[in-house]
């Protein structure tokens, strides 16, 4: 895992933000996101968020990142992203949905700080890899999804925790 490129920092009192539309298309991004990033804003306003995702990024916690905001929930994660050179980042991020006067979803909005270097490595790498191997098990993306996709929610009920709890459990303990 993250055999590629070198990891990038950003300061630990910095906040990476950016906003989508809902088909998760940047519509803003601040100076902190295109700098570790490695983008002008030009570059990639209008383009898929994913267009940060890193391949070692298991498909299964983005399911369920999506399942919450789709619902209207607010979700932490742990995620790593690529940057246009092809280093890489960790975040621990705060996804929203952003509601219009009428109520409905009309974006989303990501908060990241900086994560605890011992928590991404103790217990995220080893999660996430074994959640990677499960997804490229399988010759079928959908089935390699599903069978990562039961496993975290197997990981899940063997600690007794919804996912919004292992997280801030990591958080805390860091």
């Amino acid at each position: 895992m993250l055999s590629k490129g070198k990891e990038i920092f950003f300061g630990q009192d910095e906040l990476i933000v950016s906003k989508t539309n809902l088909k998760g298309h940047l519509t803003y991004m601040n100076d902190v996101f295109l700098r570790v990033a490695g983008y002008r804003e030009a570059e990639i306003i209008g383009k898929p968020h994913n267009v940060i995702r890193h391949p070692d990024m298991p498909r299964a916690v983005f399911k369920l990142l999506w399942e919450k905001i789709q619902a209207g929930s607010e979700i932490f994660a742990y995620v790593v992203n690529t940057t246009k050179s092809e280093d890489y980042y960790w975040v621990v991020a705060h996804v929203t949905p952003s509601f219009g006067s009428d109520g409905k979803i009309v974006g989303y909005h990501s908060t990241r700080r900086l994560p605890e270097k011992s928590t991404i490595k103790n217990k995220i790498i080893p999660l996430y890899k074994s959640l990677l191997d499960i997804e490229h098990q399988h010759r079928n993306a959908k089935d390699g999804l599903a069978a990562s996709y039961t496993q975290l929610q197997s990981v899940l009920a063997q600690e007794k925790l919804e996912y919004e709890e292992f997280v801030a459990n990591l958080m805390k303990a860091a």
